[in-house]
């Protein structure tokens, strides 16, 4: 046999960055290569003080790598994808990556200052990013159970564990991290990182957690995403990863930093721009305010359809109503297994009971987002949404269960008609009772449906509506239009807006 070949990874030194390293070099032994490792701070590690937005060079935490390849003295770099800037480099190039991690952002609230912020009304978040300030200000004042009138975002600098021992320690009451970091922390099978993970155990005891939607919060381009970076001319290593490269993930991630580069790239940008492939499309979501005052605002689908119709035949316009039931809540008795579950996704805010209240350790996920805002309102916690992208949708949650020592089994808060969305067991909350003012679809030739029981009365009551246009959401509701209408597949849009917006209207 031939000797092995013998790979050399450099990376920062920090918990994360060696994490990374250590998944690519497992996925690299599992070929047969023999690894070793060279850690190292970087200038971003080395300077602790300033944010990074007021750092003038680019790259703080990869640019001190590049000359480690181009003299020959480490074969590969691992780096967070998002550290790298957006312009490309004349003498080494992104070669590969491994499936993403949870791109999402996680906003850690202290129990202890939860009374305090109910109160006054007034919220202290640790974070760097612009981005997050900018997009999550107004989020925070209407989906916390109760109102804000006064969001204030504190600079934070740090590994992980530093940010998360400094929100207990610090006079604030909540911290904004990347998921994919504590996901990564609480997962990593090395025992080197056991004093990081126990600081993450304790925190997670102390805090109430929120999964920040990607369409209110779009993340930093290519965030939860790892880079391996090779000198060009090493055509060798080209061919060893393309054997370990996630190719949908490398193609959203370069969709995102091509987006970003756009409007001038950088951390110190309030955009967030996130991509995500989907089966029924590709997602888009892109937040933010451009160096320029441009402001950014869009939500869309690959498979959404754009043409310019009259007002007049569109179905729902933003003016009027669009139920075709009434709701009527079940006995208690019929619903009383919600009491006793530690997880309920929630359908819709009225599948909610009126004065249901759970104890502080059940998680509470939602449909969509405006689901989210309503139960917010009502006083109840929010761990997280489905975003509009259907239930089917990973909430990605395993880590943060397996830390919290539970096992996540999700029952379903809707209506006693609903189809089994076979995904998780359904719990009927209430019922649904036709409406004798039902909306009025004559002359209506695009339709858009939140419901496959709204579809079904509305066809009831006019026939004639069969061959019109009709779309949905992506989830159970589109592949309940595709059965009734017999078609391949419908228009899909994210929500109500995004359809008419596409539609002109």
């Amino acid at each position: 046999m031939g000797r092995r070949v013998r790979l050399k990874i450099a990376a920062r030194i920090s918990d994360l960055a060696r994490l990374q390293a250590f998944r690519v070099g497992d996925r690299l032994r599992e070929k047969g290569f023999e690894v070793e490792y060279a850690f190292r701070a970087s200038l971003g590690d080395q300077n602790q003080h300033d944010p990074l937005w007021k750092m003038p060079e680019k790259g703080v935490f990869t640019e001190d790598f590049h000359q480690d390849l181009t003299s020959g003295s480490a074969d590969l770099v691992v780096h967070s994808w998002k550290d790298l800037p957006t312009e490309p480099r004349r003498d080494t190039r992104i070669a590969a990556t491994l499936p993403r991690a949870d791109s999402r952002d996680l906003f850690l609230m202290r129990r202890d200052r939860i009374d305090g912020a109910r109160t006054s009304k007034r919220l202290r978040v640790l974070t760097s990013s612009p981005r997050r300030a900018y997009n999550l200000q107004a989020f925070f004042k209407n989906h916390l159970p109760f109102p804000i009138d006064d969001v204030v975002f504190e600079n934070v600098r740090g590994n992980i564990a530093t940010r998360v021992k400094k929100l207990l320690e610090q006079d604030v009451e909540g911290l904004i991290v990347a998921k994919a970091a504590i996901d990564r922390l609480l997962e990593a099978p090395e025992a080197e990182f056991d004093g990081s993970r126990s600081i993450l155990l304790d925190a997670l005891k102390k805090t109430r957690f929120m999964v920040l939607p990607l369409s209110v919060n779009p993340t930093a381009a290519a965030q939860g995403a790892l880079a391996i970076e090779i000198r060009n001319d090493r055509s060798d290593l080209s061919r060893i990863l393309e054997s370990i490269d996630c190719r949908e993930t490398f193609e959203a991630v370069e969709k995102e930093r091509e987006i970003l580069a756009s409007y001038g790239g950088g951390c110190h940008q309030k955009i967030g721009v996130s991509v995500l492939p989907r089966k029924f499309g590709e997602v888009l979501f892109l937040r933010g305010l451009t160096d320029a005052g441009e402001t950014l605002n869009r939500s869309e689908i690959s498979v959404s359809v754009r043409e310019r119709v009259e007002p007049a035949k569109i179905y729902p316009r933003s003016d009027e109503a669009s139920s075709f039931f009434s709701r009527r809540e079940r006995p208690r008795g019929e619903w009383a297994r919600a009491e006793s579950a530690k997880a309920l996704w929630v359908a819709r805010e009225t599948a909610w009971p009126e004065g249901f209240r759970v104890a502080d350790d059940v998680w509470v996920w939602t449909a969509g987002l405006t689901s989210w805002r309503k139960l917010a309102a009502r006083g109840i916690w929010v761990n997280g949404t489905s975003d509009g992208l259907g239930e089917t949708e990973n909430h990605s949650l395993d880590a943060i269960a397996k830390a919290d020592q539970r096992k996540l089994e999700w029952l379903k808060l809707t209506h006693s008609g609903s189809s089994p969305s076979g995904t998780m067991p359904i719990c009927a909350t209430y019922e649904l009772v036709p409406r004798p003012d039902a909306p009025d679809l004559k002359g209506r030739t695009h339709f858009y449906w939140m419901s496959g029981s709204a579809f079904d009365r509305a066809l009831e009551l006019h026939p004639e509506i069969r061959d019109a246009f009709h779309s949905s959401g992506p989830g159970l509701t589109h592949e309940h239009l595709v059965r009734r209408l017999g078609r391949p597949t419908l228009p899909i849009y994210l929500n109500p807006e995004a359809f008419r917006a596409a539609l002109g209207l």
